[in-house]
């Protein structure tokens, strides 16, 4: 057979077709640059956002006798119930002590308003070592005639 009648036996979609597939090139490159815009701009939202953390609970507590009042004041001493706690160690080992006692009780956190937070950070994580779930924070009340 020639070659003129095998074209004519194919048809002319034989030899004029079409690659029907789709160029992802362009798109591929738009979303790369969407990322990296969004991986910019992230941070520096996150970042300026002006926060103004709570200084105040409108809801007024009780302290049982059983809860635990922690105080941390300003130099970064750690007090129970009034009393100078030692070391660390000696507060998880109380904690722990007291936390095996049923109900659980409730540790309350009073931190001065100049003390840093690393204080602070450090009674909630040997909270967390001796296993009390429940801890607060004490704030003072607001003064009267203010909203």
């Amino acid at each position: 057979m020639n070659p003129r009648t095998r074209a004519r036996l194919r048809g002319p979609e034989d030899e004029d077709a079409v690659i029907a597939a789709i160029n992802t090139t362009p798109l591929v490159d738009v979303m790369l640059v969407l990322l990296i815009i969004f991986l910019i701009t992230i941070p520096v939202a996150v970042t300026a956002v002006p926060v103004n953390l709570p200084k105040e609970r409108v809801e007024v507590r009780e302290t049982k006798p059983e809860n635990i009042i922690l105080s941390v004041d300003a130099a970064g001493g750690i007090f129970w119930n009034d009393r100078r706690v030692a070391s660390e160690a000696a507060l998880v080992e109380r904690l722990k002590a007291r936390a095996a006692l049923q109900p659980a009780p409730e540790v309350q956190i009073r931190g001065d308003l100049a003390s840093r937070y690393e204080p602070v950070g450090r009674v909630v994580l040997a909270c967390q070592r001796a296993g009390i779930l429940k801890i607060a924070f004490i704030t003072e009340p607001p003064a009267r005639g203010t909203p």
